[in-house]
């Protein structure tokens, strides 16, 4: 498993490259440009198991300009660039595995336009959704994808990222109206105007929009929002079995009822965030669900949903009726990884997801926990089961080859279980390092070609975060 997939045909630059590129950058950029080896692991993958792999210098931008600047220098010496939010991502995205220069986006924080009457804003790449939701708050909207982690949005919209809202709002391909980007050569592409919608030519949003930072760096977002709804109503419903409450969100979905959350925690998630968030759940399967409208609609969905859930034995459900509580509660599932990491001290908690059509969930679910068991490993579940995306975390000790072994070979099986069932190896995570080897498993050849074909017309010289997504 801590085995990458094949390399890129490239080599990591010369030293006197490095120092090269290090000495221009420090020209223009000065105390900007930092190369501590501190700063640099920082800088790399830190939550997962694939090995920490740091750049040879961090430049930290504050402007579209800088980017330009940044990429224009590397272009010249075909040295690696890779961007870098806040370090939240999965799968090895910000790792520099043939060194380079990270760029750090954290200094491109600001809102730069609202345009409420449009249901629209425009923000720079390192803003974070819970900022840019502070800044909306007094004019009624807010920006709906919440993968759970405080990440930028210039990375979520780079791993295409989505979340506990995805059910109701989308994803980010479906949020991002337009973007800016620096190109490898250093252009600035717009991608689109601010229209809602357009048929003009290539849909270069979309294809930069889960790139993971391989074809350009984005440095501009324009987001679609969202009213606050009037009314929000959450709740908790336990259930006999993790099949039953799979069957209870399938029918829930089918039926046409506009739930905005439902998520999924199995009892193993559920003890370990009893145990970190200090809260009292039922340790049996249970589904967190959450309805967005008027008074009357949110009343009058609950109320659906919870004869649905009688159907599979479900309940009882309880409200969390003051904002307070359905914050801490919700809080409480974006804890789970942190929460997996108190179950077993001194382990590794390898985070990974995949994603069926609805109609399979139940059966992948209830395959995949029949394997955890078998397999004789401690990995919790979770997941957007709205959309058929759960996770599982498990919890390995990195001086155990067996149990690397076993862990590997379970995910390994959790794959090829989600893609047989015309499903996919990652529904949030992305694919970064430690997913390339199932790409063509999941795509095939030909389209795993034609990616290979855009990397290369668009990003010649491989200098793009080189190493991830695909093997050129």
């Amino acid at each position: 498993m801590n085995a990458l997939s094949p390399a890129p045909s490239r080599e990591r630059p010369s030293p006197e490259t490095v120092e090269a590129v290090i000495r221009e950058l420090t020209a223009q950029f000065g105390n900007r440009v930092v190369t501590s080896q501190a700063v640099r692991e920082q800088h790399a993958s830190t939550l997962t198991w694939v090995a920490n792999q740091p750049p040879d210098a961090v430049v930290y931008a504050e402007s579209t300009e800088d980017v330009q600047a940044i990429v224009r220098v590397c272009a010249a010496h075909k040295m690696p660039v890779v961007a870098f939010g806040t370090g939240t991502s999965l799968e090895g995205h910000v790792n520099a595995p043939y060194g380079g220069i990270s760029i750090d986006m954290n200094g491109m924080n600001k809102v730069l336009a609202v345009h409420a009457e449009d249901l629209d804003c425009v923000v720079q790449p390192g803003v974070t959704r819970k900022a840019v939701n502070e800044h909306l708050r007094d004019q009624g909207l807010f920006f709906p994808i919440d993968p759970g982690a405080d990440a930028s949005l210039g990375g979520m919209a780079a791993t295409r990222a989505s979340g506990t809202n995805a059910v109701r709002y989308g994803t980010m391909k479906d949020n991002v109206l337009s973007l800016t980007a620096v190109m490898p050569n250093g252009d600035i592409v717009r991608t689109s105007p601010r229209a809602r919608k357009t048929s003009a030519g290539y849909d270069l949003t979309r294809l930069m929009v889960g790139s993971e930072g391989t074809f350009g760096i984005i440095t501009e977002l324009t987001l679609k929002l969202a009213g606050i709804p009037e009314a929000i109503s959450a709740g908790v419903c336990p259930f006999p079995s993790i099949k039953a409450a799979c069957d209870a969100v399938i029918v829930t979905i089918q039926s046409g009822l506009p739930v905005a959350r439902i998520e999924l925690l199995d009892e193993v998630q559920v003890a370990a965030c009893n145990a970190y968030s200090k809260l009292t759940l039922p340790e049996t399967p249970l589904l967190l669900v959450e309805f967005h409208g008027s008074d009357a609609s949110v009343r009058e969905q609950a109320e659906r949903f919870g004869e649905i859930a009688a159907e599979f034995e479900g309940g009882p459900y309880e409200w969390a009726t003051k904002p307070e509580d359905r914050t801490r509660l919700w809080q409480a599932r974006h804890d789970v990884y942190w929460a997996a990491v108190g179950m077993r001290p001194g382990a590794r908690v390898i985070a990974t997801d995949v994603c069926v059509p609805i109609s399979r969930l139940a059966e992948c679910v209830d395959e995949t926990k029949r394997d955890i068991v078998a397999t004789g490993i401690t990995a919790p579940i979770a997941g957007h089961v709205g959309d058929g995306n759960f996770h599982t975390s498990p919890l390995v000790m990195m001086d155990d080859p067996d149990e690397i072994a076993r862990v590997t070979g379970f995910i390994e099986r959790l794959v090829a279980r989600a893609i047989a069932m015309e499903g996919t190896c990652t529904g949030e995570h992305g694919i970064g390092q430690k997913k390339m080897r199932f790409m063509e498993q999941e795509h095939g050849p030909e389209a795993l070609n034609l990616m290979r074909v855009l990397k290369r017309a668009i990003d010649p010289d491989n200098i793009m975060n080189p190493g991830k997504v695909v093997a050129v």
